[in-house]
Order: structure tokens, then C-alpha cells, then sequence
């Protein structure tokens, strides 16, 4: 059910037959006086035509009174303020919504999404996380509404470092320990290049050997690629990201296409030579001296940019993926670079006016004293490091809590709590925000945390428990009675509302503020509703709310990526 898109459609309708323009601005309320949604786009309309928003409301409300399927949907309006129209749902319009689950789009799109990318020369660490966890929860979103998700992980395996690994693995062996540490691998390998002009030279002709296909380069790098891989999928297996090898499509899928980008870019008069390199200069991009900012697209040397791999991509995923949209999830500091690469392709035709390119661009992760999150000694954090450092501290405030807990049963609520602490805290948070990285605070059991939402969901469970009764004994719907148990119902009627939201606006934290309110309702329920103690009828009724609850609640932490437990 989608609530805000049927009261819209009725007000609007309302609209156009008292001769208003506008949209009806349809949004949650805000404090529960104000009913259950608001119609903020009535003084907009109002002023538009020049009338007293106040009387237009109460114009507006009345035509409602009138339209029939409008009446059954809210129990009552009222006109708020300067011109707002207060809306409290029925109790018996929202009942159908508390089996419903998630509803699928009606107009199902082909949506490209472009995340995680690691560089496959090193070891993913903190700076990949946010990527990863925030694509893959939008990418969740979307699948779960029935779109034809494709990811794509652009994984930087190509260009001229892989010369400088090349040949110090050809130096250290091929079956080199150093290999068990990617990150020392490289640091070795560059300390090498920057020291020794012989082994320079050589990483050089390495590179001209691996682009220019030569079969023995291409082998000792294919099994470096495989290595890298292999560390990057232990994390993702272990944050339960839904990216595979099937996904990789890296810098280097694209090497055969860049010639014919630079062809492309030629015949429609777009390209220029600027000091010996290929440029292109679209006015749209002049700073305020007016000097335009060129879009390099080939280095004087010959060589290819990021800007010409991504134009090859843009092409690759509109016209061989069929792509509707394509969400690309890197961080603010590229906006700049996707603004032109977007532009460039839409005026060379490497994507058509139908496709949506959208930079969907996040903030970055500090540490407590504002800079970024980094070890004591100020180098970079493995990502593997940071989750074993949250299932030992998960691990540590479980046994505190429960000392004669089973270390099997330990590990499996240290490793459910812990890393569903650390996405949590990060998709809770507007992605284009910088945030602080707590550890105290995202492992909190109050406030709007993981392991508060993971505990109310085990409340639930052990409440079906103490009952000797499974949801499954139990009506799919009800109709609430009580207050409490019809804003608990509201809350849960409005889960696809958060979920276009999420798909359209690529927003995690919508549906993490949505599960806190939904935690937060039932909290408020179940100690305004006696639920054991109630007479029969009531008993079944207030039962199926909480199962609907848990249920949504699972279903959305699902969807962000989060497991849940039946006993913390």
C-alpha cells in the first residue's frame, strides 16, 4: 500500500476542481496532534490563485467529505495553521496493509548500480565501507520492488601500478608470502619503484606489455586480480554484501572500447586538443574567471583517463545493459568529474535523454576528533580489522549482560549485533553527512541504533513464546480499536511510502529513522496495551500488531543489510 500516493491523487483531484494548480505535498505528520499526514501544498496553491489558503482548505476538505473512497480512507481532517489540512487514516483503511509486505512497482525499471569499486592493488579498508553498505542497501530496495537490478563493481584493476606489482612479484616469487598481506605487498612494491631506477624501468615495460596483451603479463596479472578479489569477497561474505565475482566489471572490461570513444567524441565535434592532450570543453563547466574546465579525455602521451573509462561505461550500460537508471555511489569529493562525465555523454550520445545518470554521492568518516577515521599511527584502517574490533566489543557487552551464554550462540550474537552496529550507524546517517564513528554509541541498546531496533525484534519473539502461539495461528490483519494500536498500525501501513522513497532518492537513513519510529510506536503500544493479559478477542488482536511489527522490522533490516535474532 501506498498511502501518500493514493491521498495525494485525491487531493490533487480535489484540486483541479476548484481550480488550483499545485501538488499536494502529502507528508508523514510530524507530532501526533497533527493526525496522521499533513497536506502542506494548499498555501502554494492558494496563493497561486490568489485566495485565502485557510477557506481553500476548508473548500478542500469539504469536496473530500464528498468523494467516497476518500471518506473510507481517513477519519477525520482538519485545517491547520495558516492553510495545512490535518489527515487521520481509518482504522480500517490501514488494516489491509499490516499483511502486506513490500509492495512492487507497478512501472518495473532496468537499474544499473555502480558500487564498492576497490582498488584491486590493495586490501579494502574504511574508506570502501560507506560504498559498499549504502549501495547494497539501495540495490536491496530496489530488487525487493521488483526492478532488474544489475550491479557493477568498477574495480580499479588496470593502469600503470599493476607495471610496479608485476614485476616485484616476477622479483619476490610467485608464490611469495608477502602476497598474504596486500597492503604490505604494494607498500614494498612502491618503496621499490621509488628507490631502484632499474626496477622503475622495468614496471614500465611491464605496463606496455600487459596493454598491449601480451599473454605471460595478462596471466601474472589475471592471478593477481584473483588474489585481490579473493580478500575483497571475505568481506563482502562477511558483511553479507549481495556483490559476487559475477559483478566485477573493472577499469579493464573497457581497454578495447576507449579508442572508440575518442572516434565518437571526434565526429560529433566535441573534441579539441588542448597543450597535446584530447579535451572537451562544454560551457556549462566555466569558473568564475569564465575559463571552462576541460574534460581530459586522452593524455598527450596517448594515454586514457578515469574521464574515458567512465564514458565507455556510461555507454556499456545504456546501450548492452539496457539501463532505465544508473546510480553511481562514490563519494562527494568526484562530484565534479560526474557532473562532466554525464554531460559529455548525453551531448556525444553515449547515453540517450531517456537514461538517468545520477551521482548519488556520501560523506566521509571521521574519527572523534573530526578528522578522518584513521589508526593511532594515522595509517588507513583494513576494513577486516574494524569488523573484528566490533564483534569483540558486541561480544564483550553480550557476556557482560549474559556471563553463562554458550560461546557458539556468543559468536553468532557478537557477529549479529557487532556488524549490524557498524552498517547501522553509517546507513542511519544522511549519506551526503560526514559522521563520527562511536563505537559507544552505535552499540547502544537505546536510541536509534541497531541493537536497540535487533532487541525490540527479540522482545517480539519471546512475546509469540510466552504466548505458546506462531504468527502463522494467527489473522494476517485486524482492525485496530485502541489509539495506541492504530498509530502502531499507521506506522506499519506507511513501510512502502519509506521504500519509494529509499529507491527514488538512494536516502538509507529514511528507512532507518522509518524502523526507529516503527520501534519506538511499538515500545509505546506495549506498554499502553496489555497483550497476555487481555480478553481473547483483544489478545488476538494485539498479537497480530506485534507480528505484524516483527515482521516489518525484519523485513527492513533485511533490506538494510542487518540480521536479526530471536534471543539478545
Amino acid at each position: 500500500m501506498h498511502i501518500k500516493a493514493l491521498l495525494t491523487e485525491h487531493i490533487e483531484a480535489a484540486f483541479e476542481a476548484l481550480n488550483l494548480t499545485g501538488a499536494a505535498m502529502v507528508q508523514a505528520a510530524s507530532r501526533p496532534e497533527f493526525g496522521d499526514y499533513q497536506a502542506n501544498g494548499v498555501m502554494a496553491a492558494a496563493k497561486r490563485a490568489q485566495r485565502n489558503p485557510r477557506e481553500v482548505a476548508a473548500q478542500i476538505i469539504e469536496h473530500l467529505h464528498n468523494d467516497n473512497k476518500f471518506s473510507k480512507m481517513v477519519a477525520a481532517m482538519d485545517v491547520a495553521g495558516p492553510g495545512f489540512i490535518n489527515l487521520t487514516l481509518a482504522a480500517e483503511f490501514v488494516a489491509p496493509a499490516l499483511s502486506t509486505g513490500v509492495v512492487s512497482s507497478t512501472e518495473p525499471l532496468v537499474v544499473v548500480v555502480d558500487y564498492s569499486a576497490p582498488n584491486l592493488a590493495k586490501e579494502m579498508h574504511v574508506g570502501h565501507l560507506r560504498t559498499t553498505i549504502i549501495g547494497d542497501c539501495v540495490v536491496r530496495v530496489l530488487e525487493a520492488q521488483g526492478h532488474k537490478v544489475i550491479r557493477q563493481n568498477h574495480v580499479g584493476d588496470w593502469g600503470t601500478q599493476f607495471g610496479m606489482l608485476l614485476t616485484y612479484l616476477s622479483d619476490s616469487g610467485n608464490d611469495s608470502e608477502e602476497l598474504a598481506d596486500l597492503e604490505n605487498f604494494y607498500r614494498a612494491a612502491k618503496q621499490r619503484f621509488d628507490a631502484d631506477d632499474d626496477f622503475r624501468e622495468r614496471s614500465r615495460q611491464a605496463v606496455v606489455a600487459l596493454q598491449s596483451g601480451d599473454p605471460g603479463a595478462l596471466h601474472q596479472w589475471q592471478r593477481f586480480i584473483d588474489i585481490s578479489m579473493s580478500h575483497c569477497q571475505q568481506i563482502y561474505d562477511r558483511l553479507d554484501i549481495t556483490l559476487s565475482a559475477a559483478d566485477i566489471m573493472g577499469e579493464s572490461a573497457y581497454n578495447d572500447d576507449l579508442a572508440g570513444v575518442i572516434s565518437t567524441l571526434e565526429d560529433t565535434n566535441l573534441l579539441q586538443q588542448s597543450e597535446g592532450a584530447a579535451c572537451v570543453f562544454l560551457d556549462q563547466f566555466k569558473n568564475k574567471d569564465g575559463e571552462i574546465q576541460p574534460v581530459i579525455v586522452r593524455k598527450s602521451d596517448g594515454g586514457y583517463l578515469y574521464a574515458t573509462t567512465d564514458l565507455a561505461a556510461v555507454a556499456h550500460r545504456e546501450k548492452r545493459l539496457g539501463a532505465d537508471r544508473v546510480l553511481y555511489f562514490v563519494d562527494a569529493r568526484q562530484s565534479l568529474h560526474f557532473k562532466q562525465i554525464f554531460a559529455v555523454a548525453k551531448a556525444a550520445g553515449f547515453a540517450s535523454e531517456r537514461v538517468q545518470l545520477e551521482h548519488l554521492p556520501f560523506g566521509t568518516m571521521l574519527g572523534k576528533d573530526g578528522k578522518p577515521f584513521k589508526t593511532r599511527q594515522g595509517g588507513i584502517i583494513k576494513l577486516a580489522e574494524l569488523l573484528d574490533e566490533a564483534e569483540r566489543r558486541a561480544a564483550a557487552l553480550v557476556q557482560a549482560k549474559n556471563p553463562d551464554i554458550a560461546t557458539v550462540e556468543l559468536q553468532k550474537l557478537a557477529q549479529v549485533i557487532g556488524l549490524g552496529a557498524v552498517k547501522y550507524a553509517d546507513l542511519s546517517k544522511n549519506r551526503t553527512s560526514d559522521y563520527v564513528f562511536d563505537w559507544d554509541q552505535m552499540l547502544s541498546f537505546d536510541g536509534n541504533t541497531a541493537p536497540y531496533l535487533q532487541y525490540a525484534y527479540s522482545r517480539i519473539r519471546s512475546l509469540f513464546d510466552r504466548a505458546a502461539v506462531t504468527p502463522e495461528q494467527l489473522p494476517t490483519e485486524t482492525v485496530a480499536v485502541d489509539e495506541p494500536e492504530r498509530r502502531l498500525a499507521v506506522c506499519i501501513a506507511g513501510f512502502n511510502d519509506v521504500l519509494n522513497q529509499v529507491a527514488d532518492e538512494g536516502f538509507p537513513h529514511y528507512l532507518c529513522a522509518y524502523l526507529y519510529e516503527l520501534a519506538t510506536r511499538f515500545t509505546s503500544f506495549y506498554e499502553q496495551c496489555p497483550i497476555l493479559q487481555s480478553a481473547d478477542e483483544q489478545r488476538e488482536r494485539r498479537l497480530v500488531l506485534a507480528s505484524s511489527t516483527g515482521k516489518t522490522l525484519a523485513t527492513g533490516l533485511d533490506l538494510l543489510g542487518i540480521g536479526v535474532v530471536d534471543r539478545m
